[in-house]
């Protein structure tokens, strides 16, 4: 029996990673109006779930990314592995809605551990002339964990309980972390190590809590405040960085490339869109359309299973078109799936819906490989690591961002208020005002995909703009 190349080792053991862990994030979307009924928590809390997910894993990517380059990418991915799986166990332990927004946060923190490192390691081990096949694998993975999240955070939560939601992770963690000490030898670390920047991890992270608590207070004086603050120390960072010798980011980065710098806007932008429809589409099923928690799952699971039937395509075409071309199409596609979703009302029919999430699906499994691709293949070897964080920084910045706006949306329309069907013509409203919102974010990110520029296949960036 021929033994398997290290390339496929590394390749399965970060696409077990990039199943496991967006089904687990994922799954827990279906979970929240039984979480929320049993832990008596309010439309707000409920709300900062997925928010102080994202902001722990926006905090943390780019720290995580350099000490990958520096120590070992594969040394911080597995001790990810590790850490998300102990916060899983201690979520699906807690008594109170704030416990388990702390181990959420925690949760987020593993996130960044997990998938800053993920697409390095792949980009590392991986020939140029195959990293987008292989990329496209890794988030077809994604988007079968995505796929199957739904339905598995429904069924759990039906006959287990909403905690099994958290405590089924644990086993296939500890299965992954074996496999990967028993078969995947080595690491991938840069041969000069650089000193790490911890004031501009601190700016970083402080940038990243006042930019979610001040969007998620924006409708007051002190929310405004909080948020000028987020882009005063987001200007500091930036300043910083440009003159340190060994930055969390070479902020040069972008300007030296085109394609790199406007393939993350269009990732912010997208991923801003895209985030949130899962758990606005979850209440919409739950409170408004009244099905049970494997029906909504159900549906919910279609656009992630498009997605997933899609990236392995759209991963060997990147190796053979322009980024701008696929990513574009996708995009418009997205587009054309969430003005569909803006129609919807009380009355709308399940096969509607499915339709609607089936074209996001279809248009975000065209975009998503493409746009990695160009953005790892813009950089230098030496900043892979780095370059793989500014990649899922810019997907969770958007996610974050779209969040933010999705827990203020939460605050004016429900409030403080416990979430249930007598509140369905409030939760109506804030889903149509965030459907639209999301769907000028896509709208948004179809123009900077457009004029990015051309990338030779090859990797690097074309002169032709």
């Amino acid at each position: 029996m021929q033994r398997m190349s290290l390339s496929t080792i590394a390749l399965i053991a970060v696409c077990c990673g990039y199943l496991i862990g967006p089904m687990g994030m994922a799954a827990v979307n279906v979970a929240i109006p039984a979480l929320a009924a049993d832990l008596n928590a309010s439309a707000e809390k409920v709300g900062w779930l997925p928010t102080l997910y994202l902001l722990s894993n926006v905090a943390f990517m780019l720290p995580f990314g350099k000490l990958a380059d520096n120590y070992g990418r594969k040394r911080v991915y597995a001790w990810g592995m590790g850490l998300n799986a102990f916060a899983a166990l201690m979520c699906g332990l807690v008594s109170n809605i704030d416990t388990l927004l702390f181990w959420r946060f925690i949760q987020g923190m593993a996130g960044a551990m997990i998938f800053g490192t993920g697409v390095a390691i792949i980009t590392s081990v991986v020939p140029q002339h195959k990293r987008g096949s292989a990329l496209g694998i890794v988030a077809a993975c994604v988007y079968v964990g995505l796929t199957m999240a739904p339905a598995i955070g429904g069924y759990l939560t039906e006959w287990l309980g909403w905690r099994w939601v958290f405590f089924f992770q644990v086993p296939l963690v500890v299965a992954l972390l074996i496999f990967m000490a028993l078969k995947l030898p080595g690491d991938w670390m840069n041969t000069d190590k650089e000193r790490f920047d911890w004031p501009g991890t601190a700016i970083f992270v402080a940038f990243a809590i006042c930019l979610v608590y001040g969007l998620s207070r924006i409708h007051d004086t002190t929310g405004i405040g909080i948020f000028g603050l987020a882009i005063v120390a987001l200007m500091i960072f930036v300043r910083h960085q440009s003159r340190r010798q060994h930055p969390l980011i070479r902020v040069q980065m972008f300007r030296e490339s085109r394609v790199f710098s406007l393939s993350l806007t269009t990732s912010f932008f997208m991923y801003g869109s895209n985030f949130a429809i899962v758990f606005l589409m979850s209440l919409y099923l739950q409170y408004v359309k009244g099905f049970g928690p494997a029906e909504a799952g159900k549906i919910l699971m279609l656009q992630a299973l498009m997605m997933a039937l899609v990236a392995p395509i759209a991963g060997r075409l990147a190796d053979r078109f322009q980024a701008r071309i696929l990513a574009t199409t996708g995009c418009a596609i997205v587009a054309i799936g969430f003005a569909c979703l803006t129609q919807i009302d009380m009355q709308t029919s399940a096969g509607y819906i499915s339709l609607a999430l089936i074209l996001v699906g279809l248009g975000f499994g065209l975009f998503s490989t493409p746009n990695n691709n160009a953005i790892m293949g813009a950089v230098d070897q030496r900043e892979v690591g780095v370059a793989s964080a500014s990649m899922n920084l810019s997907r969770t910045i958007g996610n974050l961002f779209g969040m933010s706006l999705i827990n203020l949306m939460i605050q004016y329309y429900l409030g403080a208020i416990a979430l249930s069907v007598e509140q369905s013509a409030a939760i109506m409203d804030t889903i149509s005002v965030a459907l639209i919102m999301s769907l000028c974010f896509v709208l948004l990110a179809c123009m900077t995909s457009a004029v990015r520029g051309q990338q030779a296949l090859g990797g690097s960036e074309s002169l032709k703009t």
